[in-house]
């Protein structure tokens, strides 16, 4: 289930809410947390990595955009923590954008400057997880309204696919 929220700015807040089966939560995080893994089954990943600047775990991520619109990138930190809720064991994901001087925008590939993410995952009762996820982003320029019709109807379900197929594949990886 995807719910959007349009915003003043014309922009959307997604909030998503789905269910991974065969994909217990902490799976689901760590598969959501390898980067180097989510370059193999996340086809709209151009460059991903971490870097340490100033003592910060810091995040680069280059999304592919379809043409004729340009690539954009994203620099963000995040942080991955499991909490318990009245016995419920939640894990929980946050990122958020972040300016970093070593990280200077690239030619022909326009800067996410605002962007949050927050994911929370437990346990549907079974052998697979229950998935929240709210999401924003700026993405800057103009997105034609047919991109951002697919991202709700399309891209959302298909990301909670993949992942799900990769919670699959990275038993076997690991």
């Amino acid at each position: 289930l995807l719910i959007l929220f349009p915003q003043q700015s014309g922009l959307y807040e997604y909030k998503v809410f789905g269910g991974l089966a065969d994909c217990p939560p902490e799976l689901c995080a760590d598969v959501y947390m390898d980067l180097d893994f989510r370059k193999q089954w996340d086809q709209y990943v151009k460059e991903l990595y971490e870097e340490t600047y100033d003592g910060e775990k810091v995040i680069y991520w280059e999304v592919k955009y379809p043409f004729p619109l340009s690539n954009r990138d994203y620099v963000y930190i995040r942080e991955r923590r499991e909490m318990d809720v009245d016995g419920r064991k939640i894990w929980v994901v946050l990122a958020k954008s972040v300016a970093v001087p070593q990280c200077p925008e690239k030619p022909g590939v326009i800067r996410v400057k605002s962007y949050k993410q927050s994911l929370a995952i437990e346990s549907d009762g079974k052998a697979g997880s229950k998935v929240y996820m709210y999401y924003f982003d700026n993405p800057g320029g103009m997105i034609p309204s047919w991109l951002v019709n697919w991202a709700a109807k399309s891209g959302v379900p298909a990301f909670l696919k993949d992942i799900q197929k990769a919670c699959l594949n990275y038993s076997k990886s690991t």
